[in-house]
């Protein structure tokens, strides 16, 4: 493909992170003509032409979504259903929705119906982020070296999930294509169930600094600190993250409660061999991590 914009209209259906990121990454770039978002917070809509991130920001998803040929739900879960139902009747023919959400199965179910004839529906992940929200915290690289997942369902137009491909591509990002099932379980681990363990620590050292007056976030050590990093990530967000993946996710959680049941029995017992071989296993996972340059 040419390396001219790729889009005449991008609307974004939400501006929080991963939506302001991808706006900065269109207008620094020239992926598109012109970018417009939509928000329910005037704050937000505020903000953002305030940036110069887009060229119009809208109260109603029905009024941004009007001539853009490519829209993109950035928006938590739980708003995706009401959303495709609402904007159906106004997105232009040829046109591609998607959205960035890291729960595709039930993503596809709450989109596919409402999906108008001639609108091609794309779903898909940008698997990058951080713990910050709202317009402000974006930024252009939030992509760069980053991988994007596709889970175009069986009759996607192909050179509708191409174009989608390239978009990504150009913001940075090499490309992966999964059954949505297969990303749903994949994402539980390597995602999904992080974020519950970190939710679950900060939660319990909170409440023993409330009972014992003691010390814990004081002289919280580096691996605390990183547990809190995560669990500042927008709650409502990672609510409806379990709530619509929760078979994957208390799949993982089982094994995760017989792994951590057999670390507990190595240390009651002093088994030391036992962890320092499981300790050198896991280390060899973030050599990995390094050496693919997603750490």
């Amino acid at each position: 493909m040419s390396s001219g914009p790729l889009f005449e209209r991008i609307a974004l259906i939400g501006i929080g992170l991963v939506g302001s990121s991808v706006a900065r990454r269109v207008k620094r770039d020239g992926l598109a003509r012109s970018v417009v978002c939509c928000a329910k917070s005037e704050r937000s809509r505020k903000t953002a032409l305030a940036l110069g991130i887009v060229d119009g920001a809208y109260a109603r998803a029905e009024a941004c979504v009007e001539g853009a040929d490519l829209v993109m739900l950035c928006t938590p879960l739980g708003t995706y259903e009401a959303l495709a139902e609402a904007i159906a009747p106004h997105l232009a023919k040829g046109a591609i929705l998607t959205d960035v959400g890291s729960v595709k199965e039930q993503a596809i179910a709450q989109i596919a119906p409402h999906v108008p004839a001639g609108v091609h529906f794309v779903p898909g992940h940008p698997v990058a982020g951080t713990e910050h929200s709202g317009p402000e915290s974006g930024f252009a690289e939030l992509f760069d070296g980053r991988w994007c997942i596709l889970t175009p369902t069986e009759g996607t137009d192909e050179a509708a999930t191409e174009k989608l491909a390239e978009f990504w591509r150009r913001c940075g990002m090499s490309i992966e294509r999964l059954d949505p099932k297969h990303h749903d379980i994949v994402l539980a681990i390597t995602s999904h169930l992080p974020h519950l363990i970190a939710y679950c620590i900060v939660g319990t050292a909170t409440h023993l600094e409330e009972l014992t007056n003691s010390e814990v976030i004081k002289f919280a050590a580096g691996g605390f600190r990183d547990f809190t990093r995560i669990a500042a990530s927008d709650p409502v967000m990672w609510r409806d993250v379990f709530l619509n993946n929760r078979d994957a996710v208390l799949e993982m959680l089982g094994r995760f409660s017989e792994d951590l049941t057999a670390l507990q029995r190595m240390v009651r017992y002093g088994q030391g061999d036992m962890l320092e071989e499981w300790f050198t296993r896991t280390r060899a996972v973030r050599r990995g991590l390094i050496e693919a340059k997603q750490a």
